[in-house]
């Protein structure tokens, strides 16, 4: 865990394991950080990624929260849900859904996570700041659910995860449920997944 806060710290990304699949975590206030995750992953930039808090009242900071929000936060978080909400403007620090090189500043919505698994949470409650949760895969190949499914895709990959804390092989589950909850899309199942 040290080693992991500290590639955090210092703009890498980390590979570990969440209630779903294996996912990518870098600091989303760092647009070096995030521009890494993306050459990692080989990710469309304009395709945002989500961030990971420790807990609602955390996400509440940066996101303006409504009625839908706290309904299905209490029903499901944490778990395999993302909300995308609208940023606030007066979040403690700026977040980086995507590149900045591509896709300028101010971002208008924001996917959050809270994750049940003991690892995430406990990575992002030691941190003290949002981290990105995206799936540890080059974009479009399958989700991975071990260390060892992440090591051979990133094979022959420029650029690679910093570090792949292994907590051993995951049960094959569906990523998670993402529901728009913006107001010109409010409640937009964007995919189906654990929650219904």
């Amino acid at each position: 865990m040290t080693e992991a806060l500290k590639i955090l710290k210092t703009g890498g990304v980390i590979a570990h394991a969440t209630e779903t699949c294996y996912g990518l975590a870098c600091d989303l206030t760092s647009p070096q950080a995030v521009e890494k995750l993306f050459a990692i992953k080989e990710r469309p930039a304009d395709q945002p990624v989500s961030a990971l808090f420790s807990s609602v009242d955390e996400a509440k900071k940066y996101v303006k929260w409504n009625d839908e929000a706290e309904e299905l936060a209490r029903k499901h978080l944490p778990g395999p849900l993302t909300l995308i909400l609208p940023l606030r403007n007066d979040a403690p620090d700026r977040i980086f859904p995507c590149p900045l090189s591509i896709v300028h500043y101010p971002f208008a919505s924001l996917g959050i996570r809270i994750s049940s698994h003991p690892l995430a949470q406990s990575l992002v409650s030691t941190f003290g700041k949002p981290i990105s949760t995206t799936s540890a895969n080059v974009h479009g190949k399958p989700n991975p659910y071990s260390a060892e499914e992440i090591r051979s895709q990133f094979r022959n990959a420029k650029v690679q995860p910093d570090l792949i804390l292994d907590s051993g092989v995951l049960p094959p589950v569906p990523p998670s449920t993402v529901i728009n909850l913006t107001e010109e899309k409010r409640g937009d199942v964007l995919r189906k997944g654990m929650i219904e």
